[in-house]
C-alpha cells in the first residue's frame, strides 16, 4: 500500500532511504486504524518521488475521513495539499484560509501579523 522499497524483506527500517523510514513508520501508525493523523513535516528530508506518494496517501486519508493536520514550513506544499489552512504567529493563530484565498503572500501577510 504504501510502496516501501527495499534490498530484501530482512532489511530493516535503518537501512532504507529517508523517504522510505518515513513510510515505515506511517504504516505502523495507519495499522491503528487512526480517526486523526498529525503530520509534522511530512516530507522534509525526501526525494521528489516520495514526497509525491506521502502526499498522495495523505490525501487519500482525508479523502477516506481520516481528519488529517499537516504542519509545514513550506508554503508550496500548504498550498498544494490542504482544504484549510490555519496560519499561526507567536502561537496563536491569526487567521484561517480556505483553497479560494490561500496563497503564498496571503500566508505570509498573516504569518508575520
Amino acid at each position: 500500500m504504501l510502496s516501501v522499497k527495499a534490498p530484501s524483506i530482512e532489511a530493516t527500517a535503518a537501512t532504507l532511504s529517508g523517504g522510505n523510514q518515513q513510510k515505515v513508520v506511517l504504516g505502523k501508525w495507519l495499522t491503528l486504524r487512526p480517526r486523526v493523523m498529525v503530520f509534522d513535516e511530512p516530507t522534509q528530508g525526501v526525494d521528489v518521488g516520495a514526497k509525491a506518494e506521502i502526499h498522495r496517501l495523505i490525501r487519500r486519508l482525508a479523502d477516506e475521513g481520516t481528519a488529517v493536520l499537516m504542519i509545514s514550513s513550506d508554503i508550496e506544499e500548504i498550498i498544494a495539499e490542504s482544504d484549510r489552512v490555519a496560519v499561526m504567529h507567536e502561537g496563536r493563530i491569526t487567521g484561517l484560509l480556505d483553497g479560494a484565498t490561500c496563497t503564498p503572500e496571503s500566508i505570509m501577510q498573516l504569518a508575520i501579523a
